[in-house]
């Protein structure tokens, strides 16, 4: 979803953003909170880009020309997370956006945040990702909303998407106070029906009076529980707290999130409604006690749903035993029990329709059939059938057609076994991830958070005084470079440590969809924006750096082996455009197979650009017996003429110069 940096016309904008107070429209949840946010008077927003999140901030920039609100993508989510809050304290709204790991990084500040507080309403949006579709892990941050003693709300489907982002928003300003809305992947990308509200006018003028102050201290503790206990006041006639079947149900069901939707969907599939009640809490921190009291003393069976952890059952159950006098000694069915469970235990993955209908069979005492876990795990459901004929072929995860990295992973494993030391590389988080696996030939040895690669690699470089003798390379994107590399780069020169850092540079955040950053030289809304070049940055940390071509393997690889050599920190920066940003300006150019000087299985090199280089362009041709080139996903990075033993692969012309 792209849109001009400044939509003049209400014609040029998408449907969510224009559409009529009352009018319903299909929206996805990001499209959702886009909507609520403008609704709620949004006039700044800050984000580092995170799957399931990246569209939101990505859409809020290029509608800030219409709207007149500010969005910026920040070089990490703390920052993102400080200039939010910089508005806030100038009395604006203001949102900040992340995925779930993102909050990893926010929680410094975050931590200090909410003993100081805020003025404008300050809301952050954040997205888990049950069953890592797109992450690192299935963290669950309801626990820091917890820790850190802030309220949060979760959205169960998409009008509440919506509607909760103008809620939090006012919650945040009566009780001054950061509120945290929990989304999660299915929420984010999924899509349903949305009545839009209106758009008002709340512009405000920004300022930070004279007697205003924010200040984190141990003595603001007690206000900060007395901002919490005002948020639980509200949360106790929440307009999003919803209960329905028959009064006084001897069966309750207590869900948040997701679970409202699976729930329903299940109720209905087995015909069940009226034999349970059901309470959706979309106030999950801190809980609407004496509403979930209420439905507790008649209940004897109570079923909690939720995604990821036992977040909401253990606070139910905590209260519960706080006021066992007053209940019918109920049996509790969750995850604890295991009654609430997928395939791999409780805990783990998405919820489901068909774990919500086991869940609640069992809740209802209906007699369990063999049912199969949802599509969610399809490979539990391909494992149970008998026609092998619905089997899909397998496909490894692979990078793009003519990404520069995977000629950067080649040319790294090529260089460490010429340095013959038994050398190892570093990883980190972007698309470059996938080097744990056969697509970047299995180099990457260590995988942990955005920064952890040159952070470990400072950790060994420093060991050769204990016998440490291998050769050390981290890799990180050129977003991750901006976003958390710095530090430990800095740390490694400071300490005289030993290992090569190699920045894949393609000008993009392109694992999340393509957004700028620093060195990109644009802005958030596609404006011009000061360039910082990497080697720059580098060499002013007193760190010799290096660029390099990485279709231009033979020199790359030199280079590598030549620094290497060196004991010392050192900068490799490899510069080729992300393959889906300029294959566009390459349509007059052509790779293919000379099939009369390919040998096919007759050349010793045993299919090596299928079997070993692997590009998804490089394929087999069964009838011939030959190498050929799919030339609908061919990007013409050429690197595959120059591996080609028998030269049997040919281009039109020369691509080796960096574009």
């Amino acid at each position: 979803m792209r849109y001009p940096a400044k939509a003049a016309a209400g014609k040029d904008l998408p449907g969510y953003a224009k559409a009529a107070p009352g009018e319903t429209l299909i929206m996805s949840g990001n499209e959702a909170c886009i909507r609520g946010a403008l609704e709620a008077g949004l006039q700044f927003a800050a984000a580092y880009p995170g799957s399931p999140t990246s569209e939101i901030l990505t859409n809020l920039a290029m509608l800030s020309g219409e709207f007149g609100h500010y969005a910026e993508w920040s070089s990490n989510e703390k920052v993102s997370m400080e200039v939010a809050a910089a508005a806030s304290f100038a009395g604006l709204r203001s949102l900040c956006i992340m995925k779930s790991v993102g909050l990893n990084v926010v929680s410094d500040f975050l931590g200090s945040l909410s003993l100081s507080g805020c003025k404008g309403g300050l809301v952050m949006l954040v997205a888990d990702d049950p069953a890592s579709h797109s992450s690192i892990n299935e963290q669950d941050t309801r626990l820091f909303s917890k820790m850190f003693e802030i309220p949060m709300i979760e959205p169960g489907d998409y009008q509440d998407a919506k509607d909760m982002l103008v809620w939090a928003f006012e919650l945040s300003e009566a009780i001054g106070q950061v509120v945290m809305v929990r989304a999660v992947t299915r929420i984010c990308h999924g899509r349903g029906n949305v009545v839009a509200g209106e758009i008002k006018d709340r512009r405000r003028q920004a300022r930070f009076a004279r007697g205003d102050r924010f200040i984190c201290s141990a003595s603001n503790h007690k206000r900060l529980h007395q901002q919490l206990a005002q948020a639980a006041q509200y949360f106790e006639n929440c307009p999003f707290n919803e209960y329905t079947g028959p009064a006084d149900a001897e069966n309750l069901i207590i869900l948040s999130g997701t679970a409202w939707m699976y729930a329903q969907d299940a109720i209905e599939s087995l015909d069940v409604a009226g034999q349970a009640g059901v309470l959706k809490l979309a106030t999950t921190h801190p809980l609407p006690e004496k509403l979930v009291l209420s439905h507790l003393i008649s209940a004897r069976r109570v079923l909690i749903l939720e995604e990821v952890s036992d977040f909401l059952e253990e606070s139910v159950l905590a209260l519960a035993a706080r006021h066992l006098n007053k209940l019918r000694n109920p049996k509790f069915l969750g995850q604890r029990s295991g009654d609430v469970a997928g395939p791999q235990g409780p805990g783990i993955g998405e919820m489901d329709v068909d774990r919500a209908e086991r869940a609640i069979k069992r809740l209802l005492g209906i007699q369990e059939e063999n049912l199969t876990f949802g599509l969610s795990l399809p490979a539990v459901g391909l494992a149970a059938s008998s026609d092998a004929g619905l089997q899909p072929p397998v496909r490894d995860l692979a990078l793009c057609s003519g990404c520069p990295h995977r000629a950067s992973f080649w040319a790294v494993k090529t260089a460490l076994e010429m340095d013959g030391r038994d050398g190892f590389v570093t990883g980190d988080i972007g698309c470059y991830c996938m080097g744990t696996g056969r697509t970047g030939y299995y180099l990457l040895r260590t995988l942990h958070c955005m920064g952890a690669g040159p952070g470990l690699a400072g950790g060994f470089g420093q060991l050769g005084r204990f016998g440490f003798d291998q050769p050390v390379v981290s890799i990180v994107g050129d977003s991750t470079f901006f976003h958390a590399a710095i530090p430990a780069l800095i740390n490694a020169q400071y300490n005289q440590s030993n290992f090569l850092l190699i920045v894949l540079d393609n000008g993009t955040t392109a694992m999340t969809g393509h957004q700028p950053h620093p060195g990109a030289g644009k802005s958030a809304a596609g404006l011009p924006a000061p360039k910082m070049a990497i080697e720059d940055l580098c060499r002013g940390l007193g760190i010799p750096a290096q660029v390099c071509d990485p279709f231009d393997v033979e020199g790359t690889v030199q280079t590598i082996y030549d620094s290497l050599q060196e004991e010392a920190v050192k900068v490799i920066v490899m510069r080729q455009p992300c393959a889906l940003e300029v294959a566009s300006t390459r349509k007059g150019d052509k790779v293919w197979v000379d099939q009369d000087a390919c040998r096919g299985d007759e050349c010793g090199c045993n299919k090596f650009c299928t079997r070993v280089w692997a590009c998804p362009a490089n394929i087999w041709d069964d009838k011939a017996g030959k190498a050929t080139i799919d030339e609908v996903i061919c990007n013409k990075c050429g690197v595959c003429v120059d591996l080609c033993p028998s030269g049997a692969i040919k281009i039109a012309k020369s691509l080796k110069a960096v574009v």
